[in-house]
């Protein structure tokens, strides 16, 4: 993996990634179970820290600690992990200056890059080359308040907006909501159940009920291994 220096996309200022640091609460390979690239070997990234609490997270654990690694250090990483497919994840990885050029790095090593984000923060400046999975929060969540509706214009083909949905009162706000934001109809939309809360079968029959233009999805990697950090 080269050490060139990388270039910061909202600045002409050139990043060393040796002295580029985030903190990461943990890296592996595992099978992405959500979005337009479930199924696929994925080598997942995971930041520290997020600035919300949505009431059904399941990565708590990565709210704080982690450990500063160089930036070099990450990218070294991925190179030897032996898969196509990457993965930057949290917490809330945009609340960390130094995603974008991990974000830059990563597409620049030619890996398919995608993004987990809850959609309360501004990304306008992620790489054009990756694929964002954008969360829209359901009253559910607790977190609703801070969708960011900026976030929706910058959306483009290949990118996805993800409703995780706990109750039948969460997927009639969100069937409200697609009529309201009138997404773009190459933006894909997700509807998804809180595990261990909404039956999967449930929102399925909902969706086809309502014959809703959205994609069903569960999250493979529960289904496999439970809820267990780092699978």
């Amino acid at each position: 993996m080269s050490e060139t220096p990388l270039r910061d996309a909202r600045s002409a200022d050139l990043v060393d990634p040796v002295s580029q640091r985030l903190r990461i609460t943990e890296m592996f390979v595992s099978l992405q179970g959500e979005a337009a690239q479930v199924g696929w070997p994925t080598a997942f990234v995971r930041l520290t820290g997020c600035p919300l609490r949505c009431r059904w997270c399941d990565s708590e654990y990565a709210f704080e600690g982690g450990e500063a690694l160089p930036l070099t250090s990450i990218l070294d990483w991925v190179g030897r992990a032996g898969v196509r497919h990457v993965c930057v994840t949290g917490g809330e990885p945009l609340a960390q200056p130094g995603y974008l050029p991990l974000l830059a790095g990563l597409c620049d090593a030619g890996f398919a890059v995608s993004l987990e984000t809850s959609g309360a923060m501004d990304v306008s400046a992620v790489d054009p080359r990756v694929a964002v999975v954008m969360d829209w929060k359901a009253p559910g969540s607790g977190e609703a308040e801070r969708n960011r509706e900026a976030n929706l214009p910058r959306l483009k083909a290949g990118d996805q907006l993800k409703f995780v949905l706990a109750g039948r009162d969460d997927f009639e706000w969100a069937r409200t909501e697609l009529v309201r934001l009138g997404l773009d109809p190459e933006v894909e939309v997700l509807f998804s159940p809180v595990f261990g809360e909404l039956e999967p079968r449930s929102l399925a029959d909902w969706i086809v009920a309502e014959r809703l233009p959205v994609r069903f999805q569960v999250q493979l990697h529960k289904l496999l291994w439970g809820d267990q950090p780092g699978r």
